[in-house]
């Protein structure tokens, strides 16, 4: 472990002597502090606190400020060791998006590197962690496709958003609620007759939302018929 984490921070600290830093060099940064914590839920919102440099500098909405704060001041506290193994298999997945160049496509493989905590603690299914980000979706989102479905502001001139998902869960009722890696979050709409059966890992499937009659949202997962009714909720 001291090895693994000794290796880890020379690669880091060697980052910006080898070109200018970037912004996604201070997340890792960030994401290393984080290593302090011990409640691996605490610590999975540090490691998605840390990713707010990347985000600020891709324009996209901030982080929680509970994310935030836990990831510039990170409570410290003792780590199972088989909880530990899992931390350390994200940040080793997390350092090997380094190979991708786009900022947007490398934010969308450090999500997905939380896979093994995510699993870990029931928030998405068990998953092997990708050595490189996901194949790019057609960029769909613009700054003003960051407020499509966000009722308390004005009509985005976008009419879909198209995005790999970052994470899922369901509810005892199998309402399903789906972030995705451009940061959206979309919830199932009671009610809805359809019922979600996602097996693979998250970052597997590729998601379109569309308006639909009434101010309403179509969620559709590429390569499946069933068409089902959200609302964004964050």
């Amino acid at each position: 472990m001291l090895r693994f984490c000794v290796v880890l921070l020379l690669v880091l600290t060697a980052i910006p002597a080898l070109a200018q830093q970037r912004p996604r060099d201070a997340v890792m940064a960030g994401a290393y502090r984080c290593s302090v914590i011990g409640a691996p839920r605490q610590w999975l919102d540090c490691y998605y606190g840390a990713a707010q440099p990347v985000r600020s500098a891709l324009g996209l909405p901030p982080i929680s400020q509970t994310q935030l704060q836990l990831s510039q001041s990170p409570p410290p506290s003792a780590m199972a060791p088989r909880i530990a193994m899992v931390r350390d298999a994200v940040m080793a997945s997390a350092l090997r998006c380094y190979a991708t160049e786009n900022e947007r496509t490398w934010l969308d493989c450090y999500y997905g590197a939380a896979a093994p905590m995510r699993a870990e603690l029931g928030l998405a299914p068990a998953a092997q962690v990708a050595v490189a980000a996901p194949p790019p979706v057609p960029a769909q989102v613009s700054a003003a496709g960051d407020h499509f479905g966000v009722k308390a502001m004005a009509p985005s001139r976008v009419n879909h958003v198209t995005a790999h998902m970052a994470s899922y869960s369901f509810d005892r009722n199998h309402v399903f609620t789906v972030t995705l890696a451009n940061g959206q979050t979309w919830h199932q709409v009671s009610g809805d007759t359809h019922h979600a059966h996602w097996t693979k890992p998250a970052e597997a499937y590729v998601v379109k939302i569309t308006r639909g009659a009434f101010s309403s949202y179509n969620f559709q997962v590429e390569g499946s018929p069933e068409i089902y009714k959200v609302d964004r909720i964050g």
